[in-house]
Parts: C-alpha cells; structure tokens; sequence
C-alpha cells in the first residue's frame, strides 16, 4: 500500500483517507470559529436577545454539541464512549419529548400576550 507524508507532522498515512482527512480538518476549522464566535458575547447577553423557546434550543444544542466533542474526544483516547455516561447524556438530548417544546412555545406565548397587555383565557 502506498503511503503519503503529511506535510506539518512528518507523519506517514495512507493516500485513500487524504481527502477525508482535509474535510475533517475543514470541519474543525468550522467549529473552532463558531465556537469563537459564541465565547465572543456572554451567556446572559446572548440569552437576552431570545425568547424562552429559543433559549431552550440553544441550551439544547449546546449540551448536545459538547457531548457530541467529548464522544470524540473519548474516541480519539481509546475509550469506547458506548460505555461511557456520555451516551447516555446524548441519548437524553436527542429525545426530548416534542410536546416539551411546545409547552415552552405556548408559554412564551402566554408571556408575550401578557408583556403586551392582552388578556389570556
């Protein structure tokens, strides 16, 4: 098998994962700026620009986010992360019940009606 060097590390890895590799170093390349775009205004700033639904999506996708990274990172460690409390953590993510956010929906609803001077029933 024919084997490629990688220009920055020396390192020998074979050409059929190359162009994999450059679209994984293109994804992190995403990340790193979004999550440097989110670090660049505070928590409470950045939650005072939404209304509750929209709150409770990003905190959703946030943790969700983080413990998809730390699957990763657990991966790149030799850890199986199917065996580790993390799976269990992204499981509780992906499932929240869609009723959940309806109730928030219609509760900000109720805020806004009610921010606006408009009787609720």
């Amino acid at each position: 098998m024919e084997m490629a060097e990688e220009d920055n590390s020396g390192e020998e890895y074979p050409n059929e994962i190359h162009d994999y590799l450059s679209a994984f170093e293109k994804s992190l390349g995403a990340v790193d700026e979004m999550l440097k775009t989110m670090m660049s205004v505070s928590r409470s700033e950045l939650l005072e620009k939404l209304d509750p639904l929209e709150q409770a999506k990003l905190d959703l996708v946030s943790a969700y986010t983080l413990n998809s990274m730390f699957w990763v990172y657990l991966a790149t460690q030799g850890i199986n992360p199917k065996e580790h409390p993390v799976k269990q953590e992204l499981n509780s993510a992906q499932h929240v019940p869609k009723g959940e956010n309806k109730n928030i929906y219609e509760q900000s609803q109720r805020n806004n009606r009610q921010e606006n001077g408009v009787q609720t029933g």
